[in-house]
């Protein structure tokens, strides 16, 4: 393994290892921070890639289409689509959601290197959970995990930032989710069915499936929720958990 990449985490089940890794983009980016006195301040910084290695032991592995950067050992590589809905269902499906209606299968024994990007994962593993994801979340997952569709039964939800429809990732296996912040950055709120959840749809990456979830204007009465600038927002209930990035439109 080269000394420029060091390894953050990683998670097994199921014959498949997911292993994160960050390394330091060579370019340095230059920024520009206004001063007090109206001035501008240059700062020199680093910029973090992120990649995945992903080990299968007579495993399967399911990837978004040109995710691959290389592999070796003996894999074998098949076109997949997530959900048996027909040509016209799945193209539907993919539109509402984001997600590509096929991803790409790869099972046996041998090391998967995906493309590095500036955008973080979240790697984990759920056991016959179901979690709903942001658009476009969706990057890898065991076999034994399926990506479906998710209506919501509000017509409000086509305007709650997620789309009336969202991807839901179900089953038992491991899988990474793209975030487009820092996981540090990422808040981890608990819900232990005493409490409501309410958060601008812009700002959700995951949460339970379990949860009840409503999706309409912060205040009611058409007038009001001009007035109150919030738009539509997301209102959870129940138990289960929400990932949440309030650095999302940070620029």
């Amino acid at each position: 393994m080269t000394e420029f990449r060091r390894l953050e985490e990683a998670v097994e089940a199921g014959g498949v290892r997911i292993e994160k890794y960050r390394f330091v983009e060579k370019r340095l980016v230059t920024r520009g921070m206004p001063t007090a006195e109206g001035g501008v301040h240059y700062i020199v910084e680093n910029t973090d890639i992120f990649q995945l290695c992903i080990k299968l032991s007579g495993g399967a592995v399911m990837l978004e289409p040109g995710a691959l950067q290389y592999m070796h050992g003996k894999i074998e590589s098949t076109v997949q689509q997530h959900e048996d809905k027909g040509f016209f269902g799945r193209a539907l499906a993919s539109a509402g959601t984001g997600e590509s209606a096929f991803a790409t299968k790869f099972s046996g024994h041998g090391t998967i290197w995906t493309e590095p990007g500036r955008r973080n994962f979240i790697i984990g593993e759920i056991d016959g959970d179901s979690l709903l994801l942001d658009d476009k979340a969706f990057y890898a997952s065991g076999a034994g995990i399926q990506l479906t569709t998710h209506r919501h039964n509000t017509i409000a939800g086509v305007l709650g930032g997620n789309g009336l429809v969202q991807p839901k990732m179900s089953g038992k296996g491991v899988f990474a989710v793209e975030a487009p912040v820092p996981v540090e950055e990422i808040d981890i709120v608990e819900l232990d069915g005493s409490q409501e959840l309410t958060v601008d749809g812009d700002f959700m990456l995951m949460f339970s499936a379990e949860l009840s979830v409503t999706i309409g204007p912060l205040v009611k009465g058409l007038r009001n929720a001009l007035r109150s600038g919030e738009g539509f927002v997301y209102k959870l209930n129940g138990r289960g958990t929400a990932w949440l990035m309030p650095t999302a439109k940070v620029s």
